[in-house]
């Protein structure tokens, strides 16, 4: 599996996605690897941001390695794009191309043909404008592998944190922390960073409700479901920690105090993750049967075409999918 390539999914072609896979080609990406999207589209990209890269169209990822050095391996992956699609544009056509290029790349994951999958930003409204009944790519991923248990991992070269809930309204997210979600996801962040070669893990988890419910005092979900779920933690071998304060709990991770930090809601995971730097961020599915790592980023309509969006995030995501996919072969 170490010498399957690396799979980039375009994203939405209409963002920045495109732009910046071509931008870490041109700047020499040492990966192999292979885009999955529309050729003609990276190749009207890379003229009008006057990239100097090469598509080379290829039928199958194995192909990769006799294709020419400096090229850009492509495997046509979705319905053509119009040549005209407005960049900067939520549209189901962009949605539609990008859920149909990560479609091709599960494929070939789950074929065991790459050796990581690693994702260019979606919008979320364009894919449901094209009839996809999924909020984002990690549902989509869990679904395709048979409706398994996942969790979101964000990565940056401060923290790491992992989610209980994603893309949850936020009155919805009390009634869904139960035990065995909760316990799912200590699982799954020990687990998580023994991949990243931490081989005795400090998991801290932080509570739902301010100073963690204070006692009972602002809410009982750390005293009846998530206070429990980590000393069950405990009993299964799992170094884990807390309910501690969501207001503090980043910082003392930050400082070295804990690997990673088990938050119960999007927004309390992902503001400290992106305050620190969203273009040093990486997402990151735990839970697959293969690697799968994404920018911390969105599809930034308003910079599209432009000529100026960052591939920081793209590269060090592709790092991590590299880091990662090694260890899992061992």
């Amino acid at each position: 599996m170490t010498q399957a390539p690396l799979g980039l999914t375009m994203g939405d072609p209409a963002g920045i996605g495109p732009e910046i896979i071509l931008k870490c080609f041109q700047a020499g990406l040492t990966s192999n690897a292979v885009v999955y999207g529309d050729a003609a589209w990276l190749e009207q990209m890379a003229v009008r941001l006057n990239l100097k890269v090469k598509i080379a169209i290829i039928a199958d990822p194995s192909a990769t390695l006799s294709t020419e050095p400096g090229s850009v391996p492509v495997i046509e992956a979705c319905q053509a794009v119009p040549p005209t699609l407005a960049l900067g544009e939520v549209s189901a056509t962009a949605g539609m191309a990008a859920y149909q290029s990560l479609q091709r790349a599960i494929d070939d994951a789950l074929a065991k043909k790459l050796r990581a999958i690693v994702t260019a930003p979606l919008n979320k409204h364009a894919i449901q404008l094209a009839g996809v009944a999924f909020p984002g790519h990690t549902e989509i991923l869990a679904h395709r592998c048979g409706d398994i248990p996942v969790a979101m991992m964000l990565v940056n070269g401060a923290i790491r944190v992992l989610l209980v809930t994603i893309h949850e309204p936020l009155a919805k997210v009390p009634g869904l922390i139960t035990a065995e979600i909760e316990a799912q996801a200590i699982d799954l962040a020990h687990r998580a960073c023994q991949q990243l070669s931490i081989s005795q893990p400090r998991v801290a988890v932080a509570g739902l409700n301010p100073h963690a419910g204070e006692n009972g005092q602002f809410g009982d979900e750390e005293r009846r479901v998530i206070g429990p779920a980590i000393e069950a933690a405990k009993l299964r071998g799992i170094n884990a920690s807390g309910p501690w304060s969501g207001d503090t709990i980043f910082a003392r991770a930050r400082n070295g105090e804990f690997d990673i930090v088990v938050a119960q809601y999007h927004d309390q995971g992902l503001i400290p993750v992106k305050y620190l730097g969203i273009d040093e961020g990486v997402n990151v599915t735990v839970g697959l049967p293969f690697v799968r790592t994404s920018v911390d980023h969105g599809t930034a309509f308003d910079i599209a075409g432009r000529g100026i969006a960052s591939p920081d995030s793209l590269t060090r995501a592709i790092e991590v999918a590299r880091q990662l996919s090694a260890q899992a072969a061992q």
